[in-house]
């Protein structure tokens, strides 16, 4: 699994990793934020973006995935920051990687299992734009909107949906995703990690909740918490400029 990944600044580490339907794009604000200062590296999961696509999708794949990135870029230690499905990603590594780790910043994400199903709406858009002939992003606006109403979440969607040799289509893997969604949600409890490690929460996000705090004291025990005020789950796009302050501040107080 060589996944597609870009480069950017000089300096120690800092890993990107986006979230579920994103790509290395979603997180460009902070990247172009740290690269002043720190080499930044913004990577595809495998069936996202630019990445192969694959019918296995386990939290461990991804992070060796990953690891495998850090390996082939000659970098020792490295920070990690994931959001979201990313954000998983990364507190997966700490079992690989752990004394490789500077810091661990995940963006609202808990280490738990999800019983909710958030995303039946997208699946539903997604395979509807699929079952036509699509010719120009507007028409795959009008299917998606059959069951995706948040015209922000078809939006974000959309920077997915790219041209190709055989026309427009999806890039990430949609009938992969759709068969390992529980797989997605679901979390295996990887062993203490005590390194440093920040939790971000959005507000008004349902992803990190007081239940949670069992959890994330088990696995992360040093953990430090920041809670963004009137943010969702995109608390990163919703508030850049207050989420990569706390980031900054992290990384160079910790």
């Amino acid at each position: 699994m060589n996944l597609h990944y870009q480069v950017d600044g000089q300096g120690e580490a800092i890993i990107l990793i986006h979230g579920l339907f994103g790509s290395a794009d979603n997180l460009g604000l902070l990247a172009r934020s740290l690269k002043d200062k720190y080499k930044v590296i913004s990577i595809d999961l495998r069936n996202h973006g630019r990445s192969p696509h694959s019918d296995t999708f386990t939290y461990r794949e991804m992070a060796a995935d990953v690891l495998k990135v850090i390996d082939l870029c000659d970098i020792e230690r490295f920070s990690l920051i994931g959001h979201s499905m990313g954000g998983k990603v990364a507190m997966a590594m700490t079992e690989l990687a752990a004394p490789r780790f500077n810091h661990l910043i995940v963006l609202d994400m808990a280490p738990v299992h999800y019983h909710v199903h958030r995303h039946q709406n997208v699946f539903a858009g997604l395979r509807e734009v699929a079952r036509h002939t699509v010719g120009k992003r507007s028409e795959a606006e009008t299917h998606l909107a059959k069951h995706v109403l948040e015209p922000g979440v078809r939006q974000f969607l959309l920077k997915s949906f790219a041209k190709t040799d055989s026309g427009y289509n999806w890039r990430f893997n949609v009938e992969g995703l759709i068969a390992n969604y529980d797989t997605i949600m679901g979390w295996q409890e990887v062993p203490e990690f005590t390194g440093k490690t920040l939790f971000v929460k959005g507000q008004e996000s349902e992803y990190i909740l007081p239940e949670h705090r069992e959890s994330i004291a088990r696995q992360f025990p040093s953990a430090k918490a920041h809670m963004v005020a009137n943010t969702g789950h995109w608390l990163h796009a919703e508030k850049p400029e207050t989420v990569n302050r706390i980031i900054l501040n992290f990384l160079q107080s910790a």
